[in-house]
């Protein structure tokens, strides 16, 4: 059977069909583009806030442990302040003990016969570490009687204890506003000498109980780990 041609009704309305298909392609490729830029849009929208709240936290992580370190510095600047208050305060307290101790209101060196003894105990244990024929004794110029006196007694103890004799030579020549008494001894030689002048012991005694006095008045320091 022959085709024959179109008339121009059907060719409209095939180009209609043709039309409304394109149209309708048109629609759902639009259609698809939409819905992909959308989920495009969705994915970099939570990447992009995903990162600033990565970086608000970080940020935010940042200003929280610099705010705990400026804590933690403040805290122990008052801390050291505080400890150095008070090992001030404990320092000005020893120094009080010690200064009584130096200035009493009795000086041993007034307290005639226990003073004599004094100077006898700390003569004979003198001549012992020094152990030679001659010793030379200084003194406060106010007590020369007294230690010329307890010399001889330290001597007569020196030979009983040793079995050896000491010649001596007393020289008071220790000013007496310069110390409370006590002896300076130094051998014949020159090769020995001890300083028993109180002050001199006082200061010795405090470096040895220093850390006794200390426990027995302020505690046992805590952050000490070894006691000898």
């Amino acid at each position: 059977m022959a085709s024959r041609a179109l008339n121009d009704e059907e060719v409209l309305s095939e180009m209609n069909k043709m039309v409304a298909f394109i149209k309708q392609e048109a629609l759902e490729k639009a259609r698809e583009i939409k819905i992909k830029a959308d989920e495009e849009f969705a994915i970099e929208k939570a990447r992009l806030v995903k990162q600033e709240q990565q970086a608000i936290d970080a940020q935010y992580e940042k200003r929280r442990k610099g705010a705990e370190v400026a804590q933690k510095i403040a805290q122990s600047t008052i801390t050291n302040k505080s400890r150095l208050k008070l090992l001030h305060k404990r320092e000005e307290v020893l120094q009080e003990i010690f200064s009584a101790v130096r200035e009493p209101e009795m000086p041993i060196c007034k307290r005639g016969s226990v003073y004599e003894q004094f100077l006898e105990g700390i003569i004979t244990e003198s001549f012992l570490y020094i152990l030679e024929p001659k010793v030379t004794i200084y003194s406060r110029k106010s007590d020369a009687d007294i230690v010329k006196q307890a010399a001889q007694s330290a001597t007569r103890s020196y030979k009983e204890i040793s079995g050896r004799d000491v010649d001596v030579d007393i020289q008071p020549t220790i000013a007496d506003d310069s110390s409370q008494g006590g002896v300076k001894l130094v051998s014949g030689t020159g090769r020995i000498s001890l300083d028993n002048t109180m002050e001199e012991r006082l200061r010795l005694l405090e470096d040895k109980m220093l850390p006794e006095i200390r426990k027995d008045l302020f505690g046992r320091n805590e952050n000490r780990k070894f006691y000898t």
